[in-house]
């Protein structure tokens, strides 16, 4: 039995909409004018234990609306939500217990105290019994390589440790479902790579269920096999990863390196030329033709070197909000 269920949720804010100017202003004294902004319009999935999903999509694509809805901290306009059984916004303690939302342009940590006051707060607040506490901080300091920062203020950790010692502060009471909104936000590469390491290995230790969101697709690449595509509050996709890649790469990458000048019109008779600068060239061809294509590169083209790849997610993913059928 799927541990998320989402039912046709619609979020809905009444925006006023002011005409320009002095007069403007003086009429919507009188008269306002409001319209429907659809944060989430008709949004449903299902996401069962210990699965790690991808939730995807533009700037006010309804991501972080849905989350917070999930999470207990907005009420819909309308549709069902069910979380471990719980409906999010009663805010039972139960259910706030069970799980976590993570934000990574938001702190919960006291700014001028070191991180580590901040954990015990959160474990006298979710009634932490003090074995389990010292177990699950051990496991998380040790996972997190964050031992000697302890009891550094948090005003004086980079951002990388923040976001680490965040993660614990999350995690200390050992949610089975945890929301992840932009988690990498502002890391350098290193340190996206360390934390996407760390949410792997949590989810696969701990069997916890993620929704994590991202805007870096290396996080997504990485960590989630499902994914959850959304644009303007409507669901666009939600189905394996590997799915949209079959659904939307119909062709592959040509990536040609020249021993001498050849002209970018008689490589348009291979395919279309994405890029020309010499000595390289990178030409999409059609799926079912790349190998024929690349013999004749060989064949007609002073080729020094040739690489057959897949598209790039980003272009991949770019392509479905152009509005493409995902049918």
């Amino acid at each position: 039995m799927p541990v998320i269920q989402v039912q046709n949720l619609k979020k809905y804010y009444k925006v006023h909409q002011k005409e320009p100017g002095l007069s403007g202003s003086i009429r919507s004294l009188f008269s306002r004018k409001y319209y429907d902004a659809k944060a989430v319009d008709g949004v449903s999935f299902d996401i069962g234990e210990g699965e790690l999903v991808g939730f995807i999509g533009p700037n006010g694509a309804g991501k972080t609306t849905t989350l917070k809805v999930l999470s207990g901290l907005l009420y819909p306009t309308s549709g069902t939500v069910s979380v471990l059984g719980f409906t999010p916004w009663d805010r039972k303690p139960e259910f706030q217990k069970q799980f976590s939302l993570v934000m990574g342009q938001k702190n919960q940590l006291w700014w001028d105290l070191p991180a580590m006051e901040s954990f015990i707060l959160n474990k006298e607040i979710y009634e932490v019994p003090d074995a389990q506490f010292k177990q699950t901080l051990d496991e998380l300091v040790e996972l997190l390589e964050v031992k000697d920062f302890l009891k550094v203020q948090v005003r004086k950790l980079s951002l990388g440790q923040r976001m680490k010692m965040e993660l614990i502060a999350a995690l200390i009471h050992s949610p089975r479902i945890l929301f992840l909104d932009e988690p990498t936000i502002g890391l350098d590469v290193v340190m996206q790579k360390k934390m996407r390491d760390f949410i792997k290995e949590y989810n696969q230790r701990f069997n916890s269920t993620i929704i994590l969101t991202s805007h870096y697709m290396d996080d997504v690449k990485e960590l989630c096999e499902r994914v959850i595509i959304i644009d303007k509050g409507r669901l666009l996709f939600d189905g394996a990863l590997a799915e949209i890649i079959k659904k939307f790469a119909n062709h592959k990458l040509l990536t040609a390196v020249f021993s001498e000048e050849v002209n970018r019109e008689d490589l348009e008779k291979i395919g279309q030329v994405k890029e020309f600068d010499y000595p390289r060239a990178v030409i999409s061809v059609k799926r079912t033709v790349a190998s024929q294509a690349a013999a004749q590169l060989l064949q007609n083209f002073p080729v020094a070197d040739l690489n057959i790849e897949e598209p790039q997610i980003e272009d991949i993913i770019r392509e479905v909000f152009t509005g493409k059928d995902l049918a």
